[in-house]
């Protein structure tokens, strides 16, 4: 590095009057010359003193014999004249710039060369720059010049400069050789400026060929007609930057998946271009397809595990509860009646737990929809509240509040908004041991579009602590081991139902119950509204229909008179569930009941049958030939039977299907003997209907 610019006339009045700095007697040629002689004197001793360089003069005993005042500022050395007259090292601890070692360094290059030398040390985060220059007379070393300066910035701008060098020519060396990216610039326009190897394997063009022609010859005609690459220029000179990954189209028409940075490049606020990065991420995209495919195979694959173990759980436990409800019609002592009770209890729970976990796999599945029917609110909610109140535990009060603003007729999932609130109550009731179990339902908000309903259920039960509060709606969670032994479940049924809001709009939560001991489970749904004249109609409906709804003759005893008049086939192919069916058939009023163990035996039976079968119950999942076909065969052969599926396949929206596929009508297993009944009763009233019109 070069030394800064001193004084430019300082070498020269250096030159001429080197030889009298150190003499003390003027020349004697003449009164001219003496005053000559004392003017060149004074002007070295001011230029000594005056330079804006730090300087000090060294004699060649190594004491200072002269010091510029630019040395004392930087040395916060005052006044001079302490300085005069000390030797180097006396100097050194006095001022640390320069360093006795710095000094000393540049007197013995001075010294072995009779050249000036220049040296470098850092002190204080600064760089200070020693120029050591020895004044020669006669071959002889009469002192030494010692100039010192920050030399901070000159130093740190040398090392730009050189860095800028080296990264620019080391940059231009790995973009021209690097492979695994495409790096290149475009022009303002968008033409390519440059090409490296990495460019010309990704895309197939060689420098020649692709160097001033558009980018947009690597994207698809597609992407061309919709100005993608155009726009992709203007949102980098928009947002600093545009990133972008999809197809690109190499030379040979074959295309890849790339991941594509576009940057506009500047120099002095000017646009010079734009630079371009390319990586082919073909392979990844490879591998996510790969990965997307195996998760799908996955889905399916667990779908039809669900669907295989509802079976094989449900149907043993059709036999077991069908038989058990016609256990309980018979005459038992006392402890034969507690003894079947608790098998009644167990089963229950055994059947809840798998409609958890089937309805809690749909949804982490994302498979799960919720229907959209017009409901009534205030209905569902005191036909809960009217369940539960015959089965409420002695010393709990079970009340209900429904705000006259809740829609009568709304649109919505009432069977899944049933279950949460169903749940809700529940999970109430068997937390409570005493007090009060409250309903309590309030419209939130409503618009044109929509209502918002708030649904409490409060209690003053046991609670819930605070630590496992965060936890509640996590899936498999109880929050009290010694509560899980006493209160049976899955820990699955606040997790479904946090599902189940969120799909319907809202929000669940739990706060502790303000008045004392207890919990507040509260849950809110968005509720599509309907026309003011839709709901009026809905009302005089209902009105229309209370003469039949509170008949007076009970639902089994009208189907009893109904199925006196038909036969019954009953296709199924396990043995116990065909003998426990025709009991219940029996003991429904259908007298006349025949079997079919296989889809081909139903079909053959039903469409040779004289008189023809007036019912057919269906079990789906048969050898030989399934419920579903078998049904389509008997339909094909023209016959308008009421069949009815019965499967252990209770998977959502499965009784939509066998309808569609021909069935009037599904109930899953184990068959509810009263849902059995409410059924069959529609069924048979629907074809004396369809029959008399």
């Amino acid at each position: 590095m070069p030394f800064p610019t001193m004084d430019p006339s300082l070498p020269l009045q250096l030159d001429s009057a080197r030889s009298c700095i150190h003499t003390s007697h003027p020349p004697a040629d003449g009164r001219e010359n003496v005053i000559a002689f004392h003017d060149n004197h004074h002007l070295v001793l001011d230029i000594l003193r005056f330079t804006p360089i730090p300087t000090f003069v060294l004699d060649n005993s190594l004491h200072v014999t002269h010091v510029s005042d630019s040395y004392c500022s930087v040395s916060s050395i005052h006044p001079r004249e302490q300085l005069l007259g000390t030797h180097i090292d006396e100097l050194s601890a006095k001022a640390t710039i320069p360093s006795n070692p710095l000094s000393r360094r540049g007197i013995r290059a001075a010294r072995g060369t009779n050249e000036p030398s220049i040296f470098y040390e850092s002190i204080d985060d600064r760089i200070w720059t020693l120029r050591t220059v020895p004044i020669v007379r006669n071959g002889t070393i009469r002192c030494f010049l010692m100039e010192v300066q920050d030399t901070t910035e000159a130093h740190q701008k040398q090392l730009e400069l050189e860095a800028q060098l080296y990264t620019n020519e080391t940059f231009k060396i790995l973009v021209d050789t690097i492979s695994d990216y495409a790096i290149f610039m475009l022009s303002p326009q968008g033409n390519v400026a440059t090409w490296n190897a990495g460019a010309q394997a990704f895309k197939g063009y060689t420098k020649s060929e692709i160097i001033g022609k558009h980018f947009s010859n690597f994207y698809s005609k597609e992407d061309r007609d919709n100005d993608k690459p155009a726009r992709e220029l203007r949102d980098a000179l928009k947002n600093g930057a545009c990133e972008d990954e999809g197809w690109r189209i190499r030379k040979d028409g074959s295309r890849f998946w790339a991941n594509v940075v576009i940057t506009p490049v500047y120099k002095a606020g000017e646009l010079l271009g734009f630079s371009k990065v390319t990586r082919d991420l073909s392979e990844r995209k490879k591998a996510e397809s790969n990965l997307i495919a195996a998760y799908e195979e996955a889905s399916q694959l667990k779908s039809e595990f669900l669907a295989n173990m509802s079976h094989e759980i449900r149907t043993p436990m059709h036999g077991m509860l069908s038989a058990l409800t016609l256990l309980l019609d018979t005459q038992l002592n006392p402890e034969q009646l507690d003894l079947a009770h608790i098998i009644q209890e167990s089963g229950e729970v055994l059947l809840h737990v798998i409609n958890d976990i089937l309805d809690y796999s749909k949804l982490a599945s994302g498979s799960f929809s919720i229907s959209h029917d017009i409901i009534n609110v205030p209905e569902i909610l005191s036909s809960v509240f009217r369940t539960h109140h015959k089965s409420t535990k002695p010393g709990i009060t079970l009340e209900k509040h429904i705000d006259p603003l809740i829609p009568i007729a709304a649109e919505g999932d009432g069977f899944r908004f049933r279950q949460i609130v169903e749940n809700l109550v529940s999970n109430a009731s068997k937390f409570t041991e005493q007090g009060c179990i409250r309903l309590q339902a309030t419209q939130q908000h409503e618009d044109d579009t929509k209502h918002t309903v708030l649904i409490e259920v409060i209690d003053t039960g046991i609670g819930v602590p605070l630590i496992a509060s965060k936890s509640l709606f996590t899936p498999f969670n109880q929050f009290d081991n010694s509560a899980t032994k006493r209160y049976k479940g899955t820990g699955l049924g606040l997790s479904i139902c946090k599902s189940l809001v969120e799909l319907m709009g809202g929000r669940i939560g739990f706060r502790p119950n303000p008045e004392g001991t207890g919990s507040v489970f509260w849950f809110t749904a968005q509720l599509k509204r309907i026309e003011h004249s839709k709901q009026l109609e809905l009302i005089q409906d209902r009105l229309n229909n209370i003469p039949l709804s509170t008949s007076p003759t009970p639902a089994l005893d009208r189907l009893r008179l109904l199925a006196n008049e038909r036969s019954v086939l009953l296709a199924e192919d396990n043995a116990i569930n065909r003998k426990v069916m025709i009991k219940i058939l029996v003991g429904l009023g259908f007298n006349h009941v025949d079997i079919a163990t296989d889809g081909n035996e139903a079909v053959f039976m039903a469409t040779n049958a004289k008189p023809p079968f007036g019912l057919i119950l269906m079990d789906v999942s048969m050898p030989f030939l399934d419920g579903v076909q078998a049904t389509k065969q008997i339909r094909a052969a023209g016959l308008d039977v009421p069949i009815v599926a019965m499967t252990a396949n209770a998977l959502k929206g499965q009784a939509e299907s066998y309808i569609a596929k021909g069935m009037t009508g599904y109930i899953a297993k184990p068959v509810d003997r009263k849902l059995l009944v409410g059924l069959l009763l529609r069924c048979l009233e629907q074809e004396d209907s369809d029959s008399s019109s």
